[in-house]
């Protein structure tokens, strides 16, 4: 059994840069990844391998944001074309188009996915209820005095968002009423909310900050070497990672802020960083169009996934794949038309 060196593995097909990407978690055929790219068409992988799945395509803008319920069974988009879609991750179908009256630059999923969050450059935060979509916006919250960069659910009937006007906000979904801000010297650039959600990983100039998502008490800040795009902490909370103007991508220690790593490979800078829900890999996506999967050492007989069977049917195409020689279905999905 050979150990090899740590590589990453580049999943090309996206036409411009990838601004956003988010994972399931893991589920009985393993995770699955979504990346937005201002091509406006969001592809689906399989997580553990990079492996393409399906397109989507139905957008007419550069798609922004994105995102996976915890099976996977649906995705989310929000884009330039003043719309977010839900979408049936299986077969690639568009199930809803939620309309709005700007770039839709965020999308989330409540904890039992049953609830989907929009935030846009109106600078208004919106609620759908997945039950009832046509019904239109369940709640609606006139939010930032600026575009709204990102927006996520957190457990306590409570919303947290970062902006332009350099704040995060937190906001009560009973009143709309801002109940908590945090202000920030330079632009929030990322939020993100840990998988166990008790923190709150906010990338901004040249820091990365962590926050109680409880209280929104500042845990911990570090400065990091470049112009900070986005961090993500790692489920363990051992590490985290964050990639920005320079480039790179960089793996510090959570506890100290001790830099572990640096590792070049994109060609433009790093717009987006997200740890895997196992915490064995995290993906990138850069201007360069790629996006790209750091796996550390490991034995490749671990690995090793090919791709067995490949039939088509119409517009379905379904996919198995081979690992340690069982056959096991993998995911099925098509672009909708």
């Amino acid at each position: 059994m050979s150990t090899f060196k740590q590589v990453p593995l580049t999943c090309g097909g996206h036409t411009r840069p990838v601004v956003h990407l988010d994972f399931s978690d893991v589920t009985k055929d393993g995770y699955f990844l979504i990346s937005a790219c201002k091509d406006g068409k969001p592809m689906l992988r399989q997580g553990e391998t990079g492996d393409w799945i399906g397109t989507f395509e139905g957008h007419k803008g550069a798609v922004w944001g994105v995102a996976l319920t915890q099976n996977a069974n649906l995705a989310a988009s929000g884009a330039a074309d003043f719309s977010a879609k839900l979408w049936d991750a299986r077969f690639g179908e568009v199930l809803h188009t939620f309309d709005h009256e700007h770039i839709v630059k965020s999308v989330n999923f409540n904890a039992d996915d049953t609830l989907l969050l929009t935030a846009s450059n109106e600078k208004l935060i919106r609620v759908f209820d997945l039950n009832k979509p046509e019904a239109g916006a369940i709640e609606k919250i006139s939010a930032h005095t600026s575009s709204i960069r990102h927006s996520v659910f957190l457990h306590n009937s409570r919303i947290v968002s970062v902006s332009d006007d350099l704040t995060m906000r937190v906001w009560d979904r009973n009143s709309g009423q801002e109940v908590q801000k945090v202000e920030f010297p330079t632009t929030p650039n990322s939020l993100e909310l840990s998988r166990d959600g008790a923190v709150l990983t906010v990338a901004h100039g040249t820091n990365v900050s962590f926050y109680s998502s409880d209280t929104m008490r500042k845990m911990r800040e570090f400065p990091v070497p470049t112009k900070c795009y986005s961090a993500s902490l790692a489920p363990s909370r051992a590490t985290f990672v964050c990639g920005g103007e320079d480039l790179k991508v960089y793996k510090f220690d959570y506890n100290t802020g001790t830099e572990l790593e640096s590792n070049k490979g994109h060609f433009g800078p790093v717009h987006c960083v997200r740890w895997s829900p196992d915490g064995e890999l995290y993906a990138t996506g850069s201007e360069d169009g790629t996006v790209r999967l750091r796996l550390p050492p490991t034995d490749i007989t671990l690995r090793v996934t090919r791709n067995n069977k490949r039939a088509t049917n119409g517009s379905f195409e379904i996919r198995r794949y081979v690992e340690n020689v069982t056959e096991t279905p993998c995911f099925t999905t098509i672009s909708a038309r």
